[in-house]
């Protein structure tokens, strides 16, 4: 579906062009995704939930939940938000999903998965009685080489977690999302919490020494923590809950990298 640029897209329509891109962004992690009403439906108890995006500048953003059991509060929906670039409406939401499926959704899947192919394990000592699974950054904007090249040499949760560990308000299960960038004298450093922004994690953030170009650039990535002794059995059982378990890979105080650059080069916007 496709709207002219300036055209208003209806609840309904937005609501579809959303769910439609979602099942076909989900489907390139192997993932069988299906739209019953409001929700899309996945592989066990696993869904998509869609919520209208607070804020008068909801045009191309999206707010989408990777739920891990439906109708329970057993475990957390992982919520994040998105924007995304385009001429149309349908396109700027088509764009924020991909988006965030190459960086939210990869992190879910590989927590999932729990076998290094969409994302990197941490056991930070940083962050004591915590497994992080870090998934690629997105960076787009102009110039964006600089930002890429100081992602893959600098490790952001050692340096956040002091700042970040209080704000894990899940004693079992957190979504962390990183956005940083813009450009010089006119920047942005966010972190969000489970979908609310963490302001001593940001100014943490935004006081590191990534470089600042005269023109725009921006990087987004999202990592799952998830509690020693917690939830993480639970979660790896929505999907297929008669699966064998399979053993965490993790790398204590460093990632888990595939191939020259790592995971934080693996996606890009545009992909």
């Amino acid at each position: 579906m496709t709207t002219e640029a300036g055209d208003a897209v209806q609840p309904e329509q937005r609501r579809a062009v959303i769910q439609q891109a979602v099942v076909r962004e989900l489907a390139r992690f192997e993932r069988e995704f299906t739209i019953d009403g409001e929700v899309v439906r996945g592989p066990g108890s696993t869904a998509v939930a869609i919520r209208e995006h607070a804020g008068a500048d909801g045009t191309g953003h999206v707010d989408l939940g990777y739920v891990l059991h439906l109708g329970s509060a057993e475990l957390p929906v992982l919520w994040d938000c998105a924007a995304g670039l385009g001429t149309t409406e349908a396109e700027k939401l088509d764009s924020a999903v991909r988006m965030w499926a190459a960086t939210t959704a990869a992190t879910v899947v590989e927590l999932l998965d729990h076998r290094g192919r969409y994302g990197d394990h941490l056991a930070l000592p940083q962050l004591p009685g915590w497994h992080a699974v870090q998934g690629p950054a997105t960076v787009f904007g102009f110039h964006s080489e600089q930002l890429s090249d100081w992602l893959g040499a600098h490790q952001l949760l050692p340096a956040l977690a002091a700042e970040l560990a209080p704000e894990l308000t899940d004693p079992g299960l957190n979504g962390v999302k990183l956005f940083l960038g813009g450009r010089a004298g006119d920047e942005v450093a966010e972190v969000r919490v489970n979908g609310e922004v963490a302001h001593r994690a940001s100014r943490a953030l935004g006081a590191l020494d990534w470089p600042r170009g005269e023109r725009f650039c921006w990087a987004r990535l999202f990592v799952v923590l998830t509690a020693a002794g917690g939830p993480l059995a639970a979660v790896r059982a929505v999907e297929a809950p008669a699966a064998a378990p399979a053993q965490p890979v993790t790398a204590p105080g460093a990632t888990v990298r595939r191939g020259p650059g790592g995971w934080w080069r693996g996606l890009r916007a545009g992909r």
